[in-house]
């Protein structure tokens, strides 16, 4: 007799013996799937994927060529309302000149179980939308009617697409749990692909060959039409990826974005090679993309305009004295300037002369209008193509990988970092969007290196505050709070055009609801100085009074309360956008007549290899008490193999912030109530 001594693994070879079994014919939804409450291995899932299959593969159009053929057959369980978002589908389609991706022959249905029958509702035509989401992008949208705690989504799509040489990433994991998945790419002799997997799931392709034909034309009358055809016997590569049980890819804090650590397959055209024709090459190494960049007129070519500044660039020359000051002074020239119109690339828009002219531009007509002031002004400035963190990270060579662009100047051994588009940036402080991992820097002559785009710098917010707490547990006070560098980058981002009754407000709320009065701040548009920000405060039962005893911690609100690492194990890295530094000097006055009873014990934490620490202490004086907390992150982007010190980290620094100091009653006699036996 065989004994599982797992039960999870029980679990697991039950749900793949029932996936093997069930029939996912389309239509056929099963009582047993409606019935379902609660997903077998993942009880914390809003929903599930019961079954979903992806097929893309060639077919031949007679004078046309190959299209990609893509058919989408999916099956969702939704288990609370939560899940209720995935009743939504959006297939992004894609667009270039005349040509464009259709999707067609949409069918979509709810299942509910209703008296103990199956109902099922056809997806109308009023719940299909589309619209158009970028130059090149348009979005098929659809919501499935009817949706209710355990229903059971269904829908099936064809997508045709002209550009062969384009195939989309094929996603392997979802949020949610996916049951069982079959999806296939068939690939016909004539094109290469290379496939790149990124993810951390273990993938087990299994490949086939299989046949087909296709019609090409042998002869052509004189108004073009074909007089006669032959028919040609090709083979087809089929890879296919089936999997059961593959678990969903849980999001937590602290990640660039998910898409980096998602499991897929990206195919990359190598080569096309057509009968009795020769061979052709597509993008296969970074210097292939690097090149085919640079060299586009919406690119390298904007780099070598510069009569529509001349004038405006003597003038910043013939006014600055060294490099340094001349850089700065023709990156504020440009950031005053212009104004960001929200769109990024890499490639301009209006173009530099008309950017410059309207004042306004995307991402590249105001980072390469920068790059080629600074150098025609004689400095060594190259621009950097960079992903912006929503995009994710280019692993492999290609320019889509690539959506945005930063100047750069070489100075004093050093790589300057450059981004006119955000008012509040400086040299080496890039917006935020464009911290991510890396960048490729380019030279006219067409090298190229890779730089480090994370910052090193440890931006700080530092708090003084001056509190007398009451018996009531009440407090009131004074607090001083410093922001530099990425921290007050963030400021003046979030608050610059609000006015300061709205901004209070804000800053009341997050605070608990505390009153605040004598509210003022320096610096606030000043860029490179630290902005320092100073108020008044009062606030309501921020301590326990419990049998003539006072609990409260020494944080009062501004304690950290939550862990925001929660999973077991983690195998993405764990990213803080830029190093930080939050420290808390804290004088409380104790109410008359009270005295400290107990107090927290003292800490210092320290992660290996310096990447960060907790330090937190308190000293006892005649009437008051002075707290001491540094909470401290060295390095943007921490390695997942630190991921169980750093969540030990903040699991006891929350521990330790939300830990009571104890006041007692001073006795008549002067010695404390909780004295007897000691403390």
């Amino acid at each position: 007799m065989i004994k599982f001594q797992n039960p999870l693994l029980v679990i697991i070879i039950l749900i793949t013996s029932a996936v093997s079994a069930q029939d996912f014919k389309f239509g056929k939804v099963s009582k047993e799937e409606l019935q379902e409450e609660v997903h077998p291995i993942d009880s914390s899932a809003a929903a599930a994927v019961l079954y979903r299959k992806r097929s893309v593969h060639f077919k031949y159009v007679l004078n046309q060529g190959f299209n990609v053929h893509i058919n989408v057959h999916e099956r969702v369980k939704i288990y609370n309302q939560s899940g209720f978002k995935h009743a939504t589908v959006i297939e992004s389609l894609y667009k270039n000149g005349g040509d464009k991706e259709n999707l067609s022959e949409l069918k979509a249905f709810t299942y509910n179980l209703e008296g103990g029958a199956i109902k099922k509702q056809k997806l109308d035509k009023s719940g299909v939308f589309t619209t158009e989401a970028s130059k090149n992008r348009s979005e098929k949208k659809f919501t499935l009617p009817n949706i209710k705690v355990g229903s059971v989504i269904e829908y099936q799509y064809k997508i045709v697409s002209p550009f062969f040489y384009s195939i989309d990433e094929l996603v392997l994991q979802y949020d949610i749990p996916i049951n069982s998945q079959k999806i296939s790419i068939a690939v016909p002799e004539y094109f290469s692909f290379k496939p790149n997997v990124k993810g951390y799931l273990a993938v087990d392709p299994k490949y086939k060959t299989e046949f087909g034909t296709l019609k090409v034309a042998t002869g052509k009358s004189l108004s073009g039409g074909v007089t006669s055809t032959k028919e040609l016997r090709y083979s087809i590569n089929v890879t296919n990826y089936d999997s059961k049980s593959i678990p969903a890819l849980k999001e937590e804090s602290h990640v660039n974005t998910m898409e980096n650590y998602r499991s897929a397959v990206k195919y990359e055209l190598k080569y096309t090679q057509y009968p009795e024709s020769i061979r052709k090459d597509y993008t296969t190494t970074w210097e292939d993309v690097i090149k085919k960049i640079y060299d586009s007129k919406y690119f390298g070519d904007q780099l070598k305009i510069s009569k529509y500044y001349k004038d405006d660039l003597e003038a910043l020359v013939g006014a600055s004295n060294g490099n340094k000051e001349l850089m700065s002074a023709i990156f504020s020239f440009v950031q005053k300037r212009m104004t960001w119109n929200s769109i990024n690339g890499y490639s301009t828009d209006k173009g530099v002369k008309e950017a410059y002219k309207e004042k306004s531009g995307n991402i590249a007509d105001i980072n390469l209008m920068l790059t080629s002031m600074l150098q025609k002004a004689g400095l060594d400035a190259n621009p950097i193509l960079v992903s912006t963190r929503n995009n994710g990270v280019p692993l492999f060579p290609t320019r889509e990988g690539f959506n945005y662009v930063v100047a750069s100047v070489q100075m004093d051994g050093e790589t300057v970092l450059l981004d006119a588009s955000n008012k509040y940036t400086k040299p080496n402080l890039l917006p935020t969007r464009a911290l991510n991992w890396y960048g490729k820097l380019i030279k006219k002559d067409g090298a190229f290196s890779t730089v480090n785009l994370l910052p090193k710098k440890v931006s700080k917010e530092n708090y003084s505050m001056s509190i007398s707490l009451s018996e009531n547990g009440d407090i009131e006070g004074k607090c001083r709070t410093t922001y530099s560098d990425y921290d007050a980058y963030m400021f003046r981002n979030n608050n610059a055009s609000t006015e300061e009754e709205d901004y209070l407000e804000k800053l009341e709320n997050k605070n608990a609801g505390m009153e605040i009065s004598e509210y003022a701040v320096k610096n606030k548009m000043t860029i490179g100085k630290p902005i320092m920000e100073s108020f008044a405060f009062n606030l309501e039962s921020q301590a326990d009074v419990i049998g003539g005893k006072i609990y409260f911690s020494p944080l009062f609100h501004m304690a950290l309360t939550e862990n925001p690492f929660k999973l077991e194990e983690r195998q993405y890295p764990i990213d803080f956008t830029y190093p930080r530094q939050e420290r808390y000097v804290m004088n409380i006055v104790l109410p008359e007549g009270y005295e400290v009873a107990s107090k927290p014990e003292d800490v210092n934490m320290v992660l290996a290899d310096n990447l960060g620490g907790f330090k937190y202490k308190i000293v006892e004086n005649d009437k008051s008490l002075q707290v001491m907390v540094d909470f401290k992150i060295n390095q943007a982007v921490i390695s997942s193999l630190y991921y169980a010190d750093l969540k030990e980290l903040f699991k006891n620094a929350v521990e330790k912030q939300t830990e009571k100091v104890v006041l007692s009653k001073i006795t008549s006699d002067g010695t404390s109530e909780s004295s007897e036996g000691g403390r």
